[in-house]
């Protein structure tokens, strides 16, 4: 998406005196129409996002066809073109940004409000989990802190806080000096491949884990670390880049 944009306004004279620009708006309007809810289920929401990005393409086509009736009927000052084309083209990525942003804003704090089934990824819950423990627990499934890792699955401290510098795993806070480990980010006593780049993209950890265990409309409804689990790192992490582009003035 953003590709496409830097596209049309790093070169809007070219685009401007072709065809191809309507056709590039109503491709992507198409292609933002396209994904499925956030949550599956909530075809209200995606609704009134799908009519709010069609509104700005079409006020934008309208725009175009001004602007090239506007060309036809009097010779324009050199670059006044260029100027309106890529005011045009920011001011609607701005718009797209904002309204996603405030949209995906909600959707979190609707998921994270949620209870989660008893097993949602697998793992039995811990019953010695503190209360806080407890409380990240009932909105990012399963977590164990480093003596619980070490005692049930084998791995020493010295190796998790090594992947915890290196951003090899999710780790939430926990009081003032201790972290919690969500358990389903493991396979086999080791942290699933990609973890690193998607808190490369999306570096609060909340919001990562929060990305990577809800169904993602950029990945066709499907859950971010299923894919992880079945190998298919680019792809998650290209999706991860796309969703970290429309939070990012969260």
């Amino acid at each position: 998406m953003m590709r496409l944009l830097g596209v049309m306004i790093s070169r809007p004279i070219a685009v401007l005196k072709t065809s191809m620009y309507p056709t590039l708006f109503r491709r992507f309007a198409e292609g933002m129409l396209s994904g499925k809810p956030h949550m599956s289920g909530d075809e209200k929401r995606q609704t009134e996002l799908s009519s709010f990005v069609m509104r700005e393409v079409q006020r934008i086509l309208a725009q175009c066809d001004e602007a090239r009736q506007g060309e036809k009927a009097a010779v324009v000052p050199s670059g006044s073109a260029s100027n309106d084309l890529t005011a045009v083209a920011a001011e609607f990525l701005g718009r797209l940004e904002a309204e996603a942003a405030r949209r995906l804003d909600a959707q979190a704090c609707e998921i994270a409000s949620r209870p989660l089934p008893d097993h949602p990824l697998g793992h039995p819950v811990l019953k010695d989990c503190s209360r806080e423990g407890a409380r990240i627990a009932e909105w990012a499934g399963p977590v164990a802190g480093s003596t619980r890792l070490e005692s049930r699955f084998g791995i020493p401290r010295s190796t998790l806080h090594w992947w915890q510098r290196h951003n090899d795993v999710i780790a939430f806070r926990r009081g003032s000096r201790k972290h919690v480990f969500p358990l389903a980010q493991f396979i086999d006593g080791r942290p699933m491949p990609g973890i690193r780049q998607v808190l490369s993209s999306i570096s609060d950890p909340r919001l990562a884990w929060l990305w990577l265990i809800s169904p993602s409309p950029l990945l066709k409804g499907r859950v971010p670390i299923e894919l992880l689990k079945e190998g298919m790192n680019t792809e998650v992490v290209a999706s991860a880049a796309q969703a970290l582009s429309l939070v990012q003035s969260i």
